[in-house]
């Protein structure tokens, strides 16, 4: 590949996804496994378009970054304390029977007993991108078992730092430095990422908003990611991890679902690329001068670690039906253990080419997940196991309300007195600064984009309260939800009658013009100090405000029509007049009188008409 540029790399990955993961997602197999056979087949033992593989592993390597930053952000400091049973008991359990009994087995095939340890313990970690992306592909990822499996590899996560630290203890090697020296800069990039995280993004998130480019924005966020990367990476730590740890601290922050949004994207193109590359570093060549040796290995991995998982899935709290999902979910290698396989050959603690092997075994056991489910589920079918239905952990608010300014204010401050729970999406910094301060959930973001959508719950809401201000973004926000979350019921916020129209046609029911109401009211004023008693101008807004809606109604499809819109006003007015000198005859003859009694028959001296238009002033 050295005479092609980059852009020819990109065609061939695109290229090969393209035509490799739908057909794997179409025959049930799941993307991941769609990317491993795309790697394979553009890789240096397939077509060999692609040559230089552990350059492009180590550059997809951030795609799993993206996805711990982006899980902690969904994880709160709060709730990650609320896990701690489930991630360091559970977790360090999993850890410790799977990397005694691989550690075992590892030493019974003739590794000594530092090689057989590390490579015990390697094995005993699980792929998180392959896990976390097929729980959520399986929509399982907030539920019981994937809370489990979740916080299993959370710890595996924070695990594969002290068992990188631990391999240069056990042979060291020139350069790896001293082991007091090692823990200061994992303590010190620690503190750094978390001061970073809480005292610095939050402040320079701010000043980047305010300058209203998205661009600018993603950037930032990019910046803010790899930057944290970089800083583990030099004090010997996992990216991934100090990722994570920047997510959790910034899950509390209203800029939290703008960072979710732009960084997806990136998350997911890089995820496939890398398993893309995983893929490419599957050694055809070894598998073919030791077929028997490496499907030996390959299937006592997954035997073993399996077999482990469903006896600890009681231990685990995971439902009698679940333990085998469970165990088909985490019995493959990790990712991270590419990494341990590179420092303990550096370290000369696997003889011979065992790091090639058990790096080739672990590619081959993340290539088998995709199988293992699907077996899973044929066998659960076949038996009859019907799965329950997963219970869901529903923690976002049943109203969404887009746009926080002064009409939004008011619904929001009324349903937040009222016991009812709203997520607010606003992109207007200084205000958002100001609401947090007295208490208000506040996220920063443009409403019309469908990942902030989902992102902030819109699927699980019930109400999306439309207070956008500017009638531009207010419509397309409108034909984003009405598109994409058609059972989610709009109250919208109209600024005159064009935007009204407008939302109508989109099938926005239930809208308000924000000057409608309030000018109604001071006209009943109104007619009040001139001597109209309240019942009568009470009884004469709500006729106006009817026969306004069904004029509007009757307009709508000729609204753009000047002449129709000119005509239908003016025939407005009259029957509007006609129907008011009738109601005025009714009442005289049966109420007499008004409420208060103060009144008397004083609007005589009024003419009963009305100057109201369907155009744009209300």
């Amino acid at each position: 590949m050295a005479e092609h540029g980059p852009l020819f790399e990109a065609l061939v990955y695109l290229g090969a996804s393209m035509v490799f993961v739908p057909l794997a997602s179409r025959l049930k197999l799941g993307s991941v496994l769609g990317y491993l056979i795309a790697g394979c087949a553009i890789g240096p033992f397939g077509l060999g378009l692609v040559r230089d593989v552990h350059a492009i592993l180590s550059f997809a390597e951030f795609g799993v970054v993206l996805m711990l930053f982006l899980i902690g952000l969904e994880l709160e400091p709060r709730r990650l304390w609320s896990l701690r049973r489930a991630v360091f008991g559970g977790g360090s359990l999993q850890m410790g029977v799977c990397g005694a009994l691989l550690a075992g087995a590892g030493m019974a095939v003739g590794l000594p007993w530092k090689g057989g340890l590390v490579a015990g313990l390697a094995l005993g970690l699980s792929s998180t991108a392959i896990a976390v992306q097929t729980m959520r592909e399986r929509g399982m990822l907030n539920a019981p078992t994937g809370a489990t499996a979740f916080s299993v590899l959370l710890f595996q996560d924070v695990a594969a730092i002290p068992l990188i630290a631990v391999v240069p203890l056990l042979a060291p090697a020139p350069g790896m430095g001293s082991g007091v020296a090692g823990a200061l800069r994992v303590a010190g990039a620690i503190a750094a990422v978390v001061v970073l995280g809480r005292y610095v993004t939050r402040p320079l998130l701010r000043i980047v908003a305010r300058t209203g480019l998205r661009e600018v924005f993603t950037g930032f966020t990019l910046l803010l990611v790899v930057g944290i990367a970089e800083i583990m990476a030099a004090a010997g730590v996992s990216m991934a991890l100090g990722a994570f740890l920047a997510g959790v601290l910034l899950a509390g922050s209203e800029y939290r679902h703008a960072l979710e949004t732009d960084v997806e994207p990136f998350k997911g193109l890089l995820m496939g690329l890398f398993f893309v590359a995983v893929g490419m570093s599957i050694d055809f060549g070894l598998l073919a001068s030791r077929p028997l040796e490496i499907a030996a290995l390959v299937v006592g991995l997954l035997i073993v670690k399996g077999l482990a998982l469903r006896a600890l899935g009681r231990a685990l709290r995971v439902t009698r039906v679940d333990r085998w999902l469970l165990a088909a979910l985490l019995a493959q290698g990790s990712e991270f253990a590419f990494v341990v396989f590179g420092v303990a050959s550096q370290a000369h603690l696997l003889p011979g080419a065992w790091d090639a092997r058990l790096t080739l075994v672990v590619a081959l056991s993340m290539a088998c997940t995709p199988f293992l489910l699907l077996v899973h589920d044929r066998l659960a079918r076949r038996r009859g196991v019907a799965r329950p239905e997963e219970t869901v952990e529903d923690d976002g608010s049943p109203v969404l309300i887009a746009g926080f300014g002064r009409f939004g204010q008011i619904v929001g401050r009324y349903l937040f007195a009222s016991g009812v729970r709203a997520t607010v999406l606003d992109h207007d910094v200084d205000q958002i600064e100001i609401l947090r301060k007295f208490g208000f959930g506040v996220f920063y973001g443009d409403a019309a984009r469908l990942d902030l959508l989902q992102a902030a719950g819109a699927e699980r809401a019930t109400v999306f309260v439309l207070a956008i201000d500017d009638v531009e973004t207010s419509v397309r926000t409108a034909e984003v939800v009405r598109q994409h979350f058609p059972r989610l019921r709009i109250v919208a916020r109209a600024r005159n009658v064009s935007h009204w129209v407008a939302l109508r046609k989109l099938g926005v029911e239930q809208i308000e013009r924000e000057t409608f109401e309030s000018a109604l009211r001071s006209g009943r004023q109104a007619l009040q100090h001139l001597g109209v008693g309240p019942y009568e101008a009470r009884e004469r807004a709500d006729r106006f405000r009817r026969h306004n809606l069904a004029a509007l109604e009757d307009l709508m499809p000729r609204f753009e029509d000047e002449l129709a819109r000119y005509s239908a006003s003016r025939a407005g007015r009259q029957q509007l007049e006609r129907q008011f000198a009738d109601d005025k005859a009714a009442l005289d003859r049966t109420v007499g009188v008004a409420w208060s009694g103060e009144g008397g028959r004083g609007d005589e001296r009024l003419p009963a008409r009305s100057q109201e238009a369907p155009d744009d002033a209300g």
